[in-house]
């Protein structure tokens, strides 16, 4: 088995990724690391088949390469998993493993070759039709140049939610993602939480980003409670969590 792991461009692993991409189905959280520039892609090659490719970013510094985050092979050649990772981790020199856990392939290489493994980000699907409704509360598309609420922790967002002439929450959708899917975020004035008014807005915005020809997606920190409760109340739920975990030292 004449196994070699070649830095290539990204043009190179596109067709690859299209394969990872299907096979997946979900928003790939990083998915813009490779249009960005912030990626280093290797092109795996068996016996003169290119048969998968690994994707390495910085874990925190975007000019790093440290972290793999994404790893394909193609079904046929599965049976070679193991070792194809361990030289992909020996040719690329990273010390980090960051994937989903609903990338069932890459999260099985991270509790094999992974250790002090966390978790700080939910991330989300969308579950469920819901039927919320708030006497007084129009959600709608923001006019141009319309004054908002300060916000703290979110984008502005091209949709607000007005309940009597008063705009009480904003959110949207991100388009950096691979297609079809799309980010929620929405944002709630600070007077106005704990009324409802945020799954209200996740609500509404599911059917704007399904009008628009996308499907919601989101994600928010695991510590974050509120915001977790919001995203279920408004009809989303649960498809996994970022994982992020430290190369194990490879004894022979």
């Amino acid at each position: 088995m004449d196994l070699q792991i070649i830095e290539t461009d990204l043009n190179n692993i596109l067709h690859l990724r299209a394969l990872f991409l299907q096979e997946c189905n979900f928003q790939i959280r990083y998915n813009a690391c490779h249009e960005r520039g912030w990626s280093d892609s290797y092109l795996i090659d068996m016996d003169g088949t290119n048969i998968g490719y690994g994707s390495v970013k910085g874990k925190d510094d975007l000019t790093e390469r440290e972290a793999i985050f994404e790893f394909y092979i193609m079904p046929a050649w599965r049976k070679n998993t193991s070792t194809i990772f361990e030289k992909l981790i020996a040719a690329s020199g990273t010390t980090y493993i960051e994937c989903q856990s609903n990338d069932l392939l890459l999260s099985s290489m991270l509790y094999e070759f992974g250790y002090n493994i966390s978790s700080d980000v939910i991330l989300f699907k969308d579950g469920r039709i819901t039927t919320l409704e708030i006497a007084g509360a129009t959600f709608r598309e923001r006019m141009p140049d319309e004054h908002l609420f300060e916000h703290n922790h979110e984008p502005d967002g091209n949709y607000v939610l007005e309940v009597k002439d008063d705009i009480v929450a904003t959110g949207g959708f991100l388009l950096h993602y691979n297609k079809p899917f799309a980010d929620l975020y929405m944002e709630v004035r600070e007077d106005q939480r704990q009324k409802g008014y945020g799954s209200l807005v996740i609500q509404e915005l599911k059917k704007a980003c399904f009008i628009s020809g996308r499907v919601p997606a989101a994600r928010c920190n695991i510590s974050n409670k509120a915001s977790k409760a919001t995203l279920l109340k408004g009809g989303l739920e649960i498809a996994g969590y970022m994982l992020l975990g430290e190369i194990k030292t490879v004894t022979k």
